[in-house]
C-alpha cells in the first residue's frame, strides 16, 4: 500500500508507478537522494503529464529579476497547456525536481553564484552541499530518474567547430544517447558545427525530429515505440522559433546581446508550449496503451 499523498515520505522521497499487474514500484529515490515538490510527486503518482525544465537559463541566462519573471512565465505556459512543470536544480546539496516559488526566487537571486551543473558535476555539488543550476545533461538525468519523459530547454550543445581536432563535444549529446527523455529545444546553437552535431547524434542512436514542418517524422505511434522497445536513448525534437521573433538575429552588432536575450526568452516559451502538449499526448497514449494491455 503506498503512503498517503499528504505524508512527508510521499512528498519528499517516494516515486510511485504501476506495472501492468497493478503492483506499485518504489524507485531508489526513496533513499532520500532527490526531493520532489508535492505537485510533481502527486502528478507522477497519478500519471499526470509532467514537463522537466532546466535551471541554468535561470541562473546564467539572464539577470535578476528578468530571470525570475521568465521562469514563472514558462511554468505558467506549461500549466496552461495541461501539464505540471518540474524545474530541476540542486539546493544545499539536495537535487530538487519541482521548485516552490520561494526556491525559484532563491535560485534566481543566486544567479551565477549557483554552479552550472552538468551530469559530471552532480556528485561534486551534492557532496559539498552546494547550489547547482542543472544543464541539459543533468536535467535529463534527474528527469529520467524520477520517470519524467519530456524535457523543455532553449537550445542544446553540440560539436564545436573544428571538433574533429579538439574533440570539444557537449555532454548534452552523450546524454541524449543514453537517457530515454524527449528533449524539446530550438535545435543546436548556430555557433556550433551543426552537420557534425547531427552526425554525432546519429552515431549515438538518437532520433532527431523537426516540429511543425513537412519533414516531421512519425514520433508518436499508438504503441509509443521508443518507450515500449526500451531503446534507452533520448529523442531530440527541434522546434523552430516563431516567425515574429526570427528576425531578431539580423539586428546590427550593437543590439545583438539584447536581441539574443529576447530571442532566448521567446523560444523557451514556445518550446514550453510544445513540450506541454507533447507531455499531455504522451500521457494519453500511455493510458490508452495500459488499458489495452489490461484488456
Amino acid at each position: 500500500t503506498p503512503p498517503a499523498p499528504t505524508s512527508p515520505s510521499f512528498l519528499l522521497l517516494t516515486i510511485l508507478g504501476k506495472t501492468k499487474d497493478g503492483v506499485f514500484v518504489i524507485s531508489s529515490i526513496q533513499q532520500g537522494l532527490v526531493k520532489l515538490s508535492p505537485e510533481v510527486a502527486e502528478a507522477l503518482s497519478t500519471g499526470h503529464p509532467v514537463v522537466a525544465l532546466e535551471s541554468t537559463i535561470i541562473s546564467h541566462g539572464m539577470p535578476y529579476p528578468k530571470n525570475l519573471e521568465t521562469a514563472k512565465e514558462v511554468e505558467a505556459i506549461v500549466r496552461e497547456n495541461g501539464a505540471v512543470p518540474a524545474t530541476v536544480a540542486i539546493l544545499d546539496g539536495v537535487p530538487c525536481v519541482g521548485l516552490s516559488m520561494g526556491e525559484l526566487e532563491r535560485l534566481a537571486t543566486l544567479g551565477t553564484k549557483a554552479q552550472k551543473t552538468a551530469r559530471r558535476d552532480i556528485a561534486h555539488v551534492v557532496a559539498n552541499r552546494g547550489n547547482g543550476a542543472t544543464t541539459v545533461s543533468a536535467t535529463m538525468f534527474f528527469a529520467s530518474m524520477v520517470g519524467i519523459h519530456v524535457f523543455v530547454t532553449g537550445g542544446i550543445g553540440g560539436v564545436h567547430r573544428h571538433g574533429e581536432q579538439t574533440m570539444d563535444i557537449s555532454s548534452d549529446l552523450t546524454e541524449l544517447g543514453r537517457t530515454p527523455v524527449a528533449v524539446i529545444s530550438a535545435g543546436v546553437k548556430s555557433i556550433l558545427d551543426i552537420p557534425r552535431t547531427l552526425e554525432y547524434l546519429e552515431t549515438q542512436g538518437v532520433c532527431v525530429a523537426a516540429y511543425n514542418t513537412n519533414e516531421f517524422p512519425a514520433f508518436f505511434t499508438e504503441r509509443n515505440a521508443n518507450l515500449k522497445l526500451k531503446l534507452g536513448t533520448g529523442t531530440l525534437i527541434a522546434v523552430p522559433i516563431p516567425k515574429e521573433h526570427s528576425a531578431s538575429g539580423g539586428l546590427i552588432e550593437s543590439a545583438i546581446q539584447i536581441a539574443l536575450e529576447k530571442l532566448d526568452i521567446a523560444l523557451v516559451k514556445n518550446n514550453a508550449l510544445v513540450g506541454a502538449k507533447i507531455a499531455v499526448a504522451l500521457a494519453q497514449l500511455k493510458e490508452h496503451s495500459n488499458r489495452g494491455d489490461a484488456e
